[in-house]
């Protein structure tokens, strides 16, 4: 049974430049990994009559249509009636479901507010999807050919009824994915490089079969073969073209890793530690790092260097490398590598220093430059890079490089090549010698 699935994002806020409409998203990956194509999608306030307008579009153009937001208890909250409009139904309270709504409060040890009632109030004939995470019940029903799950906006309680309510329901009408596809993730290369270095492959398969989608310091690669041998030959094309700029090869709906899980996962097999020296990147790198189950094992910890002074007192930089280099330098990146390494007594350290911007470029270290510093056994390397974009992209791709440097190194691969992106290496500090490596030796 082939579908199509409309999305409608509802709610005011989600007009604004504040808030995100991050459920779509989560959506359009359970469609994707049952075969749904998502052929429509619509952002509404919190008005009845464009949203029971909006309503009327979706069941036009889709067989299922989801709908999130718009389930509270409050007045704002227009789902639920702009629901009955669209059937010409009615809206009844369901005793079961304020029973329970009460008794989720009880749980808490509080008296339920008398506003949450409406949360009860269920389309006729509707299915009510209990959302064990929150007060607002999920609705499913039918009408104009089409199947409507109206689910909370919470994204945590959306969520939940994506596994529990609408994953089942198309799993139970046999629905398998279109194409499977194989996802390679791609590390500090530009999107327009990418592409160019997979037009062959673009040719061949066409639009359909190769699908690159881009983000500051990495490239996403979708692959679509009529067999397991095609997509194989795909992906043996892609890595012939990229090298080791990619770092995560992924078939069918598997979770591709990140790069800071790939990292981990290098020190863990290696029982390696890992220490970090941040300036420009304050501790961005660190909290990537954290992000991954079981890093504990590995990263032992890590210093934000912002001040000079901090460099110096708590990195041990010598004060005559950053009077003569400058904080932004190949020396300092190195000296902030070492002295992490030695402060938090692990085997590898990674050091970022550099100009993240608006303001404190010069002619010869323009906004957006930035060194990196490592250390390891018999190790000690700086790289210079410059990067495009405003002071938060600076520092997120600066974060991206360091990572993927660090796995570089680690796994003994090639370095990444020269791109459009990266600056020549200037004021390179001498070869590595025991006294600059600090003791750190294989």
């Amino acid at each position: 049974m082939a579908l199509n699935a409309a999305v409608v994002a509802v709610g005011t806020e989600l007009l604004g430049e504040d808030r995100l409409d991050t459920n779509s998203l989560r959506i359009a990956t359970v469609l994707r990994s049952c075969g749904v194509p998502l052929v429509f999608k619509s952002v509404v306030g919190d008005d009845e009559t464009r949203l029971t307008r909006a309503l009327q579009q979706a069941s036009e153009e889709a067989d299922l249509v989801i709908v999130t937001g718009g389930l509270g208890p409050t007045q704002d909250d227009r789902t639920r009636n702009a629901a009955q409009r669209l059937t010409g139904g009615t809206l009844e309270q369901d005793q079961g479901v304020l029973d329970w709504i009460r008794a989720m409060y009880e749980r808490r040890g509080a008296q339920m507010p008398a506003t949450n009632a409406r949360q009860a109030e269920v389309l006729a004939g509707s299915t009510v999807l209990q959302n064990d995470r929150g007060t607002a019940p999920g609705l499913r029903f039918e009408h104009n050919g089409a199947t409507f799950f109206l689910l909370p906006g919470v994204p945590m309680e959306a969520d939940g009824l994506l596994e529990t309510a609408l994953r089942p329901w198309l799993i139970a009408r046999g629905l398998e994915p279109l194409a499977v596809e194989t996802e390679l993730r791609v590390a500090c290369l530009p999107e327009s490089l990418v592409e160019e270095k997979l037009a062959s492959l673009y040719a061949a398969h066409g639009g359909d079969g190769v699908a690159i989608l881009a983000k500051p310091g990495e490239v996403l690669i979708r692959l679509r073969g009529s067999d397991a041998q095609e997509r194989s030959d795909m992906v043996k094309a892609v890595e012939a073209a990229l090298g080791e700029a990619v770092f995560t090869v992924v078939e069918g709906a598997g979770q591709s890793e990140s790069l800071e899980q790939v990292a981990v996962k290098a020190l863990r097999d290696r029982h390696a530690s890992l220490a970090t020296a941040e300036s420009c990147t304050g501790g961005l790198i660190g909290s990537r790092l954290t992000t991954v189950a079981g890093s504990s094992s590995v990263y032992a910890g890590g210093a934000v260097a912002y001040a000079n002074q901090v460099k110096i007192n708590i990195l041990g930089v010598d004060a005559a490398l950053i009077e003569r280099y400058g904080a932004v330098s190949g020396p300092v990146a190195e000296a902030m590598a070492v002295g992490a390494a030695q402060r938090f007594a692990t085997q590898w350290s990674i050091s970022v220093t550099g100009v993240a911007g608006p303001g404190g470029g010069s002619e010869e270290k323009p906004v957006g430059t930035v060194w990196f510093g490592l250390a390891g056994p018999g190790v000690l390397r700086s790289r210079c890079l410059l990067f495009p974009g405003d002071r938060e992209r600076v520092r997120w791709q600066a974060s991206q490089y360091a990572l993927d440097m660090l796995r570089r190194e680690v796994l003994e691969l090639d370095a990444l090549e020269e791109s459009p992106w990266m600056t020549v290496t200037r004021q390179q500090p001498p070869e590595p010698s025991e006294e600059r490596l600090g003791g750190l030796s294989r």
